[in-house]
């Protein structure tokens, strides 16, 4: 059996009366991509922010290569081998590509000149190396969300959790980034992928889950969520 990167067990996450996630449990085995879809407000973007720790846990347990995160600062989980991508990007408007990429790894022992060709060798990876020395304000949403992927890369993450990295992203940049995370991948690279485009997710999934009202009603492989009757009723109703 594939060992699990990640481990989830339990997860609840409360706001006040609110119960956003409930006793929520998976896996990611190593070098797999785990797809987590739902209807908007079913609590995927909540349960993905207590696992790279934005949110603290209410209960229940994360773990990451067999350690413990659960309710660590999102530095100390990223120094656990995480990376992540937001639906909406965080780009440093104001900074060139190239300084975007080096935020990450400020205080890195290597040179300038080994992290500057670095930066390079991530922008080439996502077809942005052209535009280095632009501001990030000039690129366009879904040049922003490769950026913030390229930006992931610095730090050679081997879990990679990426929030709705298609949404608002034209079919040619679409295309890319679906090529990149194939490629990552074969590298060895473990994802947590969240989408509300159905056809990349059931593409590059291994396994997906879906979340309805902050409890997972159905988990498997492709085939097995397209014919759930519990998933089609929980997307399309009666």
């Amino acid at each position: 059996m594939t060992e699990a990167i990640l481990v989830v067990k339990d997860v609840v996450k409360r706001f006040g009366g609110l119960v956003a996630v409930r006793d929520v449990s998976f896996d990611i085995p190593r070098g797999q991509i785990v797809g987590l879809i739902g209807i908007n407000g079913a609590g995927k973007t909540t349960l993905m922010n207590c696992i790279n720790g934005i949110y603290n846990t209410t209960s229940g347990s994360v773990m990451i290569d067999g350690h413990d995160v659960t309710n660590r600062t999102p530095h100390e989980i990223a120094g656990h081998g995480v990376g992540r991508t937001f639906q909406i990007p965080r780009t440093f408007h104001r900074m060139t590509l190239i300084d975007n990429l080096l935020i990450p790894v400020l205080g890195s022992e290597k040179s300038d000149a080994e992290l500057t060709d670095l930066a390079a060798q991530c922008l080439d990876r996502v077809n942005l190396h052209a535009l280095r020395e632009n501001n990030g304000e000039e690129l366009s949403g879904g040049q922003q969300k490769l950026l913030e992927l390229a930006r992931v890369l610095m730090r050679n993450p081997p879990l990679i959790l990426l929030d709705e990295p298609f949404a608002g992203v034209n079919p040619s940049l679409c295309r890319l980034m679906i090529q990149q995370i194939e490629k990552l991948k074969d590298e060895g690279k473990s994802f947590l992928l969240i989408s509300h485009d159905l056809t990349s997710i059931y593409r590059l999934s291994d396994q997906i889950f879906v979340l309805n009202q902050g409890e997972i009603i159905a988990s498997g492989q492709v085939e097995d969520i397209q014919n759930d009757p519990v998933v089609i009723e929980a997307y399309l109703g009666n």
